[in-house]
């Protein structure tokens, strides 16, 4: 009988897990009703020297619900729904507490590498 490592298995599961960094997504929208276009810039929380946010346009509603669900937003969260409720409201809102990171930051187009 063999007897498992469970200290090797949280060990490696650790290594493989990449640091996440504390930030929040801003949108913002430009125009009214169904020309609206958005603007999407995340913030970190603990600047990184020599990166910089990289605002991420949609050209519509339903490309600013696409682009959030690709982030990996949970539009069940009821800060998120009030969100989204502010940016038709009064045109700008923030998503708070979101963790990304920097690869998913660098991959979905939030920051300049």
């Amino acid at each position: 009988m063999s007897a498992s490592q469970p200290g090797a298995v949280i060990a490696t599961t650790l290594a493989t897990l990449k640091p996440k960094t504390r930030g929040f997504l801003r949108i913002a929208r430009h125009g009214a009703g169904p020309g609206a276009m958005y603007v999407i810039t995340y913030h970190r929380l603990t600047q990184v020297e020599g990166s910089r946010p990289h605002p991420v346009e949609a050209e519509s509603a339903q490309a600013l619900i696409e682009l959030l669900e690709r982030i990996g937003i949970d539009f069940r969260l009821s800060e998120v729904r009030g969100a989204l409720e502010d940016v038709l409201r009064f045109g700008s809102a923030n998503i708070p507490d979101l963790w990304l990171s920097d690869e998913e930051m660098i991959e979905k187009g939030l920051v300049e590498s």
